[in-house]
């Protein structure tokens, strides 16, 4: 099990019952990856299943969210396959604003 840090920004909150900083506990045999954790966020975290498109397209997160692993783009470690640790936080921030 890993324990992190889980950040939604940018109006991402609003399906996420308005929270904005979760502490995530993924009950997995380790290595856990990123990958892991987004699959725990959509199979549990999501409660609306019509939500899960507004944060997932395909297999991956939507285009227009800025992902990052400790205040680094997560292209730079790897994405979805980045090993977590305890204390690790993940923040996802929308670009995609309504007008």
């Amino acid at each position: 099990m890993v324990n992190v840090k889980v950040e939604f920004l940018g109006g991402l909150d609003a399906i996420f019952e308005k929270q904005r900083v979760h502490k995530v506990p993924v009950d997995k045999e380790d290595p856990v990856t990123v990958g892991d954790l987004i699959g725990h966020i959509v199979s549990t975290m999501i409660k609306n299943p019509n939500d899960v498109s507004v944060f997932i397209e395909g297999d991956s997160i939507r285009p227009g969210i800025i992902t990052l692993i400790n205040d680094t783009d997560w292209e730079l470690e790897g994405e979805e396959g980045y090993i977590l640790e305890d204390g690790d936080i993940v923040s996802f921030t929308s670009t995609l604003h309504g007008g």
